[in-house]
C-alpha cells in the first residue's frame, strides 16, 4: 500500500493522532519515505522540553511517569511519551506493559503514548527514537518523556536526547559505591529512590548523597525519595524538575 505522505504530514500538523501514529510506524519500519517525511516536518520544529527517565527494570519508572503526567496535564501541557521496551522474542515488537500502567492517561487527547521496541539496539533507546522526537515536536507537544528499557548499566544514550535525566532505583539494589563505579548515577540530574517505603531507602539515599559530595557534578544533582504507587514525593520531584529551568509554564488546558 502506497502511503499518501503529504496527507499524513498535514494530519500530523493538524493534531491528528492517527496520522502521527502511522508516521511513527513508517519511521520504525525504516520506510524509504522517511527522509521525505522528516524534510516536510523540519520547518515546524520548536524543540519542546525532553525528560529522560532511566533506571532498573522493576524500579517503578512507568508508575512514576503516570504520576508526572497528571501534574503536567494540570498545567495544561501537551505531553508525548516514548516508552522503549525490549523487543518481543516472538513478534519483534514492543511489550506494551507501559501503556497498561499509564492507562488513565492513554485516552487523554493531550497525551500521546507510544511503546517502541529496541529491535536489537543497545543503550536503552532505539534507532527510531530520534525521528520520533521530531514528529512529536511537529505534532505540538510541550513536553516529551523518554523512558528507556531499564537494562541497567548501558543506558547513557539518554543523555544525548534529554534536557533532564532521572535515574530511578529501588532500595535493595546494592551499595552506592557500586552504583558510582558502574556509572549509573553520574549521568543523572535527579536520582529518584522510588518505593521508598521499603526497608533501606533512607540509608541508600544517605549513601548516595555522600558519594555525590565527591562528584564534579554535585551542585547539579539531587536525590529525591518517592513512593509513586502511593503518590508520595511526586510533587517534590516535580519541583526539582522545575528547578532545572526548562519546563514550560502553565497554559490553558489542552
Amino acid at each position: 500500500m502506497k502511503e499518501d505522505i503529504p496527507t499524513l504530514v498535514n494530519g500530523l500538523l493538524a493534531g491528528n493522532k492517527a496520522a502521527l501514529a502511522r508516521l511513527i510506524t513508517l519511521v520504525e519500519n525504516e520506510s524509504p519515505q522517511v527522509p521525505r517525511i522528516m524534510q516536510m516536518v523540519s520547518g515546524h520544529l520548536r524543540r519542546p522540553y525532553r525528560l529522560g527517565i532511566t533506571g532498573l527494570a522493576g524500579s517503578g519508572k512507568s508508575t512514576l511517569i503516570d504520576k508526572l503526567l497528571g501534574l503536567l496535564r494540570k498545567r495544561g501541557l501537551r505531553v508525548g511519551v516514548i516508552a522503549i521496551d525490549p523487543s518481543s522474542a516472538l513478534s519483534g515488537g514492543a511489550v506494551l506493559g507501559d501503556r497498561i500502567r499509564m492507562k488513565l492517561h492513554y485516552p487523554d487527547e493531550g497525551v500521546f503514548i507510544r511503546s517502541m521496541a529496541t529491535r536489537g539496539i543497545s543503550g536503552g533507546l532505539c534507532k527510531a527514537v530520534y525521528n520520533t522526537l521530531d514528529l512529536l515536536d511537529a505534532f505540538g507537544e510541550d513536553v516529551i518523556i523518554i523512558e528507556t528499557t531499564g537494562v541497567g548499566q548501558t543506558e547513557t544514550e539518554i543523555t544525548r536526547v534529554a534536557d533532564t535525566v532521572l535515574y530511578v532505583l529501588p532500595p535493595g539494589f546494592g551499595d552506592s559505591v557500586q552504583l558510582m563505579k558502574a556509572g549509573l548515577i553520574e549521568i543523572a540530574d535527579i536520582i529518584v529512590i522510588n518505593k521508598a517505603d521499603l526497608l533501606g531507602a533512607d540509608v541508600l539515599a544517605a549513601e548516595i548523597q555522600d558519594e555525590l559530595s565527591y562528584s564534579p557534578r554535585r551542585a547539579d544533582q539531587t536525590v529525591v525519595l518517592t513512593q509513586a504507587h502511593n503518590n508520595i514525593g511526586i510533587e517534590e520531584l516535580f519541583r526539582e524538575i522545575e528547578k532545572r529551568g526548562k519546563l514550560p509554564g502553565p497554559r490553558a488546558q489542552a
